[in-house]
């Protein structure tokens, strides 16, 4: 068989049974997760543009948009999947070289569970198929240093659950995978230097595109059936060679997904946290900073602390501010939380936080380095104008593997997201379906996020066409 055979084999004999009760549990967790995140990003500038797009080109209404209405089913995975990511507060997984969100896979899988009309078990059962792909892939076939977006070992991810929930067999399974990895190679430079809105819509765009394909293989279309091992396939020309069994593996991967504690990339997490704790064991106020040391492992760095993915005090957008430690270090110092409303334009404009994240420096630290993605480890040291000096080093955070975050958090989260788009009831009946997803038909389940407001709406146009400009 071909690599993409194996893979397909794996997918379509995963069964609901081979997840242990730990795995459901945290699958139920990060899927409440990722509806927080969804819901709380109902008003976001580029969501309410993708919201117009999809309103004016149509589509048969087979599935349902969160906030309300129907449309095509690869759209849907579009626009739910944007709606996940935007925030980008959702879950990681950390390999050793690559660093990917496996829960950006849960938009075209509500797609394709209600166009299938599946039942919550048949979701979580493609969800931890599409957790183990993606997260696999990532440990064995790093991208993000040959100048690849770590979206590219989604398209597997994706189009494997997909084909899970549309009941595809092997051969037609193989070739959603082979459309898909064939087609959705994104580029690295979606996150690197002056980031865009793009940042938050390359993985929605691949769930459109490999949901897409998934329903062309299902009608017959075929892919390159040695996509993976091929001449000039995925390994040829992108990852190098690897090998995965496909036959040994479980559906466990999820229990090394973290979750975020605070709206912010990843890899700032223990560094926020730091800043918090430090802020209580000595209190001082932002006006008396003279300079904030950041000592970190070489991933964070590189990506959020100015190393090769560019300068990162130059912060004028949403998107710039939460890849952007010094930005982060000193919106937690002023406003003593990271949350969404950090990231509101008059916000990040203002000069105390433009002129405050000046003061920032980061480092790589070797020691540190060597000791992630074990740990996320960290020292912040803040020198007053006075000249005292204050320092706290940070391992972990809550969310992260040796400090999980429990469900009681994780609804605190959802309900903290949700609530400017939804009344307590329907809180409330989410969360309670969520906890019993796996007796809920997916259909209740869009019934009920249909019910949150959202500001979108024909009437809205005008304003839509203003937040382009």
């Amino acid at each position: 068989m071909t690599q993409a055979e194996q893979l397909a084999r794996f997918v379509a004999e995963a069964s609901f049974d081979h997840i242990s009760v730990a795995a459901r549990e945290q699958l139920k967790i990060r899927v409440l997760d990722s509806l927080g995140c969804a819901i709380g990003a109902v008003a976001g500038p580029p969501i309410r543009l993708v919201r117009a797009q999809i309103e004016d080109f149509g589509g048969a209404g087979l599935c349902t948009l969160i906030g309300g209405g129907r449309t095509a089913p690869d759209r849907a995975a579009f626009y739910n999947s944007a709606l996940v990511r935007y925030l980008d507060f959702n879950d990681s997984y950390l390999a050793p070289y690559e660093t990917c969100h496996p829960s950006d896979n849960l938009g075209a899988l509500l797609a394709a569970a209600e166009y299938a009309d599946r039942s919550g078990e048949d979701l979580l059962t493609a969800l931890a198929i599409s957790y183990q792909v993606q997260c696999r892939l990532s440990d064995v076939a790093p991208v993000r240093a040959r100048g690849f977006d770590h979206t590219t070992q989604g398209a597997y991810a994706v189009a494997a659950g997909v084909s899970r929930l549309l009941g595809l067999d092997v051969a037609r399974t193989a070739n959603a995978l082979a459309i898909s990895g064939t087609a959705f190679n994104a580029l690295r430079v979606t996150r690197t230097g002056a980031l865009s809105h793009w940042k938050g819509l390359a993985y929605p765009n691949l769930a459109f595109g490999c949901t897409h394909a998934a329903f062309l293989a299902m009608r017959g279309i075929t892919g390159p059936p040695e996509v993976f091992e091929g001449n000039k396939g995925f390994m040829d020309t992108i990852a190098g060679r690897f090998e995965i069994d496909w036959s040994h593996e479980d559906l466990e991967r999820v229990r090394q997904t973290i979750l975020k504690e605070y709206n912010a990339e990843v890899h700032s997490q223990s560094a926020l946290e730091a800043v918090f704790n430090l802020r209580r064991e000595h209190p001082f106020e932002a006006e008396d900073v003279a300079r904030i040391e950041v000592d970190i492992f070489d991933v964070a760095y590189h990506i959020i602390g100015g190393g090769e993915e560019g300068n990162k005090r130059v912060v004028r957008t949403k998107e710039q501010a939460d890849h952007s430690l010094p930005y982060l270090i000193a919106v937690a110092i002023l406003d003593r939380e990271v949350m969404p409303e950090q990231y509101r334009r008059e916000r990040v404009e203002r000069p105390d936080v433009q002129a405050l994240l000046r003061t920032v420096v980061v480092r790589p630290w070797p020691e540190y380095s060597g000791r992630f993605p074990r740990e996320m480890p960290c020292r912040i040291t803040v020198t007053l104008r006075d000249g005292r000096r204050f320092s706290r080093e940070q391992r972990d955070y809550e969310g992260f593997l040796s400090n999980p975050m429990p469900w009681e958090t994780v609804v605190r989260k959802f309900e903290r997201l949700s609530d400017p788009y939804t009344d307590a009831g329907l809180r409330q009946r989410i969360v309670e379906m969520v906890a019993n997803l796996e007796k809920t038909p997916v259909t209740e389940l869009m019934g009920l996020l249909a019910k949150v407001r959202t500001p979108v709406s024909r009437d809205e146009r005008p304003l839509v066409e203003a937040l382009a400009r």
